[in-house]
């Protein structure tokens, strides 16, 4: 590096910073050394995509899988969901209301060997907390299509719920013996509005919700369904309704409906994932009609597979990071190797100006190169998978405009780090072996580099140390709705996001003040 121009005594920190850019680009390894992180980052992207094969599949027979995966719908707002249920319903033109009293709900749940395909043989009575039993407006049965619904739950109380995401609670606890539940839904044109009582008489209303477009004729029914638990186990749940009315044209009981009640077994055919423990069923006992299901209608989480459009970013901006750790290093210790900084510091006297401006300088150059390799290896990787075979996750264009801003943000704040660790340390080889130690070695107890993650140690990691930042990556969708381990074993990262560069950001700050205390205590 040659001695340049510096912005003199009076410059301002624009100044200092358009004299260290000056600095950085005269040295044209360090360029060549962005472009190199921009192109491994995409080709490693591109590697570890190519490299990924579909073969989960949930069912026991592989040709019912599609392109080796099941069927996963989308809800209306283009999410990922699960809807397996079953339905007995009849058409409703118009406005109307339809009123059922629940009085049990109870379930089995699969409790044979893991090495067996589930069946009813080998189950236990057990309910699952998000077994739901109640009523539903819906234009179809098709999988995906929007719905509201009042119903009881294994656990969560009566709720109301709508479009698989929304969801308004209702009266507390269990169905019981002294403890039924009676569920009322209305429609008025597009607004479905649900309502619950402990005795028939005395209503409160949960909430309502407003289905746009919807046909003047839908299907009003009964529905019952219940996820696999969060281990795994397949459940079914049965519920028993009576004193079903229908309040509109053509309305009545079960039996004096003007129009048939029909029963559907929702998404529960051989390319579904709820198979494991059969169709539904409905059969009358005495005044009651009992209706069994199993699955879900709820956002899908990790049971529908592992692939988001980041899943083959992590080991790329690995790479990307060894380079700028070693560009980042460089560029605070070439100085002070060839002596340079002497001139530096008699030319900008406030050395907190000048280390500020190169933390700006080289995160300006991580965040380029990080959010340009991603925005290129995103779509590249996932023509790839999905050309493999691979479902991914639907991701909106917010969710990945996140991921590519992030990982620029990730790449950016390690840089700095590593830049006032070389500047407390004044040698390459210590700061770049700090760098790597610190910034690059959690990222291989991750899920996506070298398998899942280690357990708690793994965990651990991820929230207090600087791999917190990978966070950004994570895609997977999580719900309250949804009992899942959302753990890091299952794909999951321990923060979200934004909470994970703000630990990033905060070993970022403590490396760069650390630097500014020892450079204002020292000689040059």
């Amino acid at each position: 590096m040659t001695a340049l121009a510096a912005p003199g005594r009076g410059a301002g920190l624009r100044d200092t910073v358009r004299a260290e850019w000056t600095k950085f680009r005269t040295v044209r390894g360090w360029l060549v050394a962005l472009v190199l992180a921009v192109g491994l980052l995409v080709l490693f992207s591109y590697l570890q995509a190519h490299g990924k094969h579909t073969g989960y599949c949930t069912s026991p027979n592989p040709s019912s899988c599609v392109n080796g995966h099941p069927y996963v719908p989308n809800g209306p707002g283009g999410e990922a969901v699960a809807d397996a249920y079953e339905l007995v319903s009849r058409p409703l033109t118009g406005a109307g209301t339809i009123t059922a009293h629940i009085t049990s709900l109870t379930g089995r749940i699969w409790a044979g060997p893991s090495n067996e395909a589930p069946s009813l043989v080998h189950t236990r009575a057990g309910l699952a907390g998000w077994s739901k039993a109640g009523l539903m407006v819906t234009p179809s049965t098709r999988q995906g299509a929007a719905y509201a619904s009042v119903m009881a739950t294994g656990g969560h109380g009566v709720r109301f719920q709508d479009d698989y995401i929304h969801d308004s609670a209702g009266l507390p606890g269990p169905i019981a013996a002294g403890a039924t539940r009676w569920l009322r839904l209305a429609r008025s044109g597009d607004t479905i509005t649900g309502w619950d009582s402990s005795d028939g008489a005395s209503w409160h209303r949960i909430g309502s919700a407003r289905l746009s477009g919807l046909p003047r004729t839908v299907l009003v029914g009964l529905f019952v369904t219940s996820p696999n638990t969060f281990s795994g186990q397949a459940t079914r749940a049965t519920a028993a309704f009576d004193h079903i009315t229908l309040a509109g044209p053509g309305g009545a009981g079960l039996k004096g409906a003007a129009r048939p009640w029909q029963a559907a077994s929702v998404g529960i055919g051989p390319r579904d994932f709820y198979t494991a423990l059969g169709r539904g069923d409905e059969r009358r006992a005495g005044s009651s009609l009992l209706v069994t299901g199993t699955g879900d209608i709820a956002p899908a989480v990790a049971d529908a597979g592992p692939d988001t459009a980041s899943d083959s970013l992590l080991f790329g901006i690995v790479v990307a990071l060894i380079v700028l750790i070693v560009v980042g290093a460089m560029f605070a210790t070439s100085e002070y190797r060839r002596g340079l900084i002497r001139t530096t510091f008699a030319a900008t006297p406030r050395r907190g100006r000048v280390l500020l401006a190169k933390a700006a300088v080289i995160g300006a150059a991580g965040f380029a190169v990080g959010a340009v390799a991603s925005a290129a290896a995103i779509p590249l990787a996932l023509h790839v998978m999905r050309a493999n075979g691979n479902y991914i996750y639907p991701t909106g264009p917010l969710a990945l405009a996140q991921v590519i801003v992030g990982s620029g943000l990730l790449v950016a704040l390690s840089a700095i780090a590593v830049l006032g660790i070389a500047t407390s340390v004044r040698r390459s080889p210590i700061a770049i072996l700090a760098g790597v130690v610190v910034f690059v070695l959690p990222a291989f107890t991750g899920p996506g580099v070298l398998g899942p993650g280690a357990g708690g140690g793994a965990t651990w990691l991820y929230t207090v140390t600087p791999a917190a930042g990978f966070s950004v990556l994570g895609l997977l969708p999580r719900s309250a709705l949804v009992s899942f381990p959302y753990t890091m074993s299952n794909g999951y990262y321990p923060l979200p996001p934004w909470a994970g560069l703000l630990v990033l950001c905060g070993y970022a700050a403590a490396a760069v003040g650390a630097a500014h205390f020892l450079l204002r205590r020292r000689d040059a």
